[in-house]
């Protein structure tokens, strides 16, 4: 049948800005998809301490009088994803995640930020699987032209997206979008999901090597690309400044 068949966690963020070092979660969501149809749906709303920057805002609607009204706390926040993330992998469940490394950074920094266990800690090992359409797509179709934002990959493998930068409609889409890609790509399908996170990581970081290949080529001799997925250790300073934009 196929692991994009099978259960899969669709998983988004919503934020104050895009660097995961900085950015706060403002919403999130993580909805349970088995063969395209939605079996759960669990969504937070976050008061993110700081500012939410109006780049931010024009994307995803959250303004900060409606997160300091009605979001909970952001530590509250990030533990309870963290917590219904971790139940699904303990399980062996994978989570499905649109540009894995933004989501998955973010949320390990936010944890770390308040002095929480990291993913790691409250697994007892790396958290896996993950499931990236945005990593497999490239890789599988590498010479395809084109924009590769949510977007404009769910246009191409025919995925609906209802209400881009809605943390519940891209979760879906991207579970959806996953489940698509393993439609189309019969090689992707047979894998595993602990083989595809495998080869999800080496994908990852010869695409991290091209590009950065191709950024000295054009001049900037010091381009670094970041090799690591899905998630990046990153040092966080619970007293750093609040993020300027998104």
């Amino acid at each position: 049948m196929g692991w994009h068949r099978e259960l899969l966690i669709g998983f988004d963020l919503e934020t104050t800005g895009t660097d995961p070092r900085e950015a706060r979660i403002v919403t999130g969501a993580v909805i349970e998809v088995r063969d395209g149809a939605v079996l759960g749906h669990r969504q937070w709303l976050a008061d993110p301490g700081v500012p939410i920057p109006a780049d931010a805002v024009a994307v995803h609607g959250i303004s900060d009088e409606r997160a300091r009204a009605e979001g909970e706390p952001a530590d509250r926040v990030a533990d309870a994803i963290a917590e219904v993330l971790v139940g699904y992998w303990r399980t062996g469940v994978p989570v499905v995640a649109y540009n894995a490394t933004f989501d998955l950074t973010l949320l390990s920094a936010e944890l770390a930020r308040y002095g929480l266990p990291s993913l790691r800690e409250r697994l007892g090992f790396d958290p896996a699987p993950v499931v990236d359409p945005y990593t497999i797509d490239r890789s599988v179709d590498r010479y395809r032209r084109g924009k590769r934002n949510l977007e404009a990959v769910c246009t191409e493998y025919g995925v609906t997206l209802d209400a881009a930068h809605d943390a519940s409609a891209d979760a879906l889409a991207a579970a959806r979008l996953a489940r698509a890609i393993g439609e189309r790509h019969a090689k992707v399908a047979a894998l595993g999901p602990a083989e595809l996170h495998r080869r999800q990581v080496d994908w990852y970081a010869q695409w991290a090597t091209d590009f950065q290949a191709f950024l000295r080529s054009k001049g900037d001799e010091t381009a670094t690309v970041d090799p690591v997925w899905p998630i990046r250790e990153l040092a966080v300073d619970p007293s750093e400044p609040s993020p300027s934009g998104v």
